[in-house]
């Protein structure tokens, strides 16, 4: 049994890429029981395949009828269900939302994919950076010369996962009240869009232009950007508010006038190349001897491997070490029922037995399944 506040929460995964590991690694951390069903003859784990943690692997082979008749029975004892196939490849191997609510109607479907389960594009193949584009996030991200990924963070994590995370509990807290489960569409589109509401607030105030660094966060501000240091280095300095401002100036030694024309857009470029010019004679250690934890609003920009030896992160033990790969740990935080890793990545198939007997299937069941060879 798993440990944090979703402890006795039951979740059908069925393995993926991307968004749908990193949803069960979420829910894993927080208690979840997680059972993921592998393809038979799918491969091994490795301990750096760090969204796999924290679940039990069953191994089956979803062209066989025993299979197929296996994963119907343990829909019946899950509170919730994870896909992230394209539209319709579920319903074809039997297992659709009709089928599995018709097994079990409070059961929470949830459907990851990049455009959704409807719409021209719904069929077609994607990956991040395309689901993030139509939202218009992308376009307002990157250089004054060209619109630049930021990772896969937008889409697949923060508009996927975390959005399907969200909407697989609603619906979960829903079926509890009522005893009707349902269908769960994430499209990763939809998310990207949902956390751009801010910035079309901006546009439709008047307070955004569709022109990317000439923004208040997007660099277009100098006192909201990135800075090289003496020693080739970066800082981050994110002053918006004036006293953070007055701060910066004060911590940086600028006397000059010009800077006090903070919020002036036509200003700052050139007040951009004065501060990276006093910023550039110092090095990373020694601005932050200057700035840190200070209301400058102030950071090193670190890189994989000194993030989880900065001294706030082992502090708050934001990182640990799991079968020899260092990872973040669970978050958020809760005072009553804290979270934890429930395991490492496991092995294709490592409890196709243990899982299917805690999740209702007799010992015979599963004796049949195995000798059939519809599991592994």
């Amino acid at each position: 049994m798993g440990q944090g506040p979703l402890s006795g929460l039951k979740v059908l995964e069925f393995a993926g890429i991307g968004p749908g590991p990193f949803c069960g690694m979420l829910l894993s951390d927080l208690g979840a029981d997680i059972v993921r069903i592998d393809r038979k003859g799918s491969g091994r784990a490795s301990p750096s395949d760090v969204t796999s943690r924290g679940r039990r692997s069953v191994a089956l082979d979803l062209k066989a009828p025993a299979a197929i008749e296996t994963v119907l029975t343990m829909m019946e004892a899950a509170d919730g269900l994870i896909e992230g196939f394209r539209p319709g490849v579920m319903e074809r191997l039997g297992l659709g939302p009709d089928v599995a609510l018709a097994r079990n109607p409070k059961l929470v479907f949830g459907r990851m994919t990049g455009w959704g389960q409807t719409g021209p594009y719904a069929k077609a193949a994607g990956h991040d950076m395309n689901y993030i584009a139509i939202s218009g996030a992308l376009h307002a991200i990157g250089t004054t010369d060209k619109p630049v990924p930021p990772l896969n963070l937008v889409g697949d994590f923060g508009g996927g996962a975390l959005y399907l995370a969200f909407g697989l509990l609603a619906g979960v807290i829903h079926a509890r009240a009522t005893g009707q489960g349902q269908v769960i569409d994430c499209a990763m589109s939809d998310g990207a869009a949902s956390l751009m509401a801010m910035f079309y607030g901006f546009k439709g105030a008047g307070m955004w232009k569709d022109e990317r660094r000439s923004n208040l966060l997007d660099g277009g501000a100098h006192f909201y950007d990135t800075y090289q240091c003496a020693d080739g280095r970066w800082i981050s300095i994110g002053s918006i508010e004036p006293q953070f401002y007055a701060l910066l100036l004060e911590k940086t030694g600028i006397t000059d006038p010009a800077f006090r024309a903070q919020m002036d857009r036509d200003q700052w470029p050139v007040l951009r190349e004065g501060l990276a010019k006093v910023i550039a004679r110092k090095s990373r250690d020694e601005w932050c001897a200057i700035m840190d934890a200070s209301d400058v609003c102030f950071a090193p920009v670190l890189d994989l491997d000194e993030a989880p030896r900065h001294a706030h992160n082992v502090a708050r033990q934001t990182f640990v070490e799991v079968a020899g790969v260092m990872q973040p740990a669970p978050a958020p935080r809760f005072s009553a029922t804290p979270g934890a890793i429930a395991g490492p990545p496991p092995a294709i198939g490592a409890h196709n037995r243990l899982a299917l007997a805690d999740w209702g299937l007799s010992v015979s069941q599963i004796d049949e399944l195995q000798s059939s060879g519809a599991m592994a």
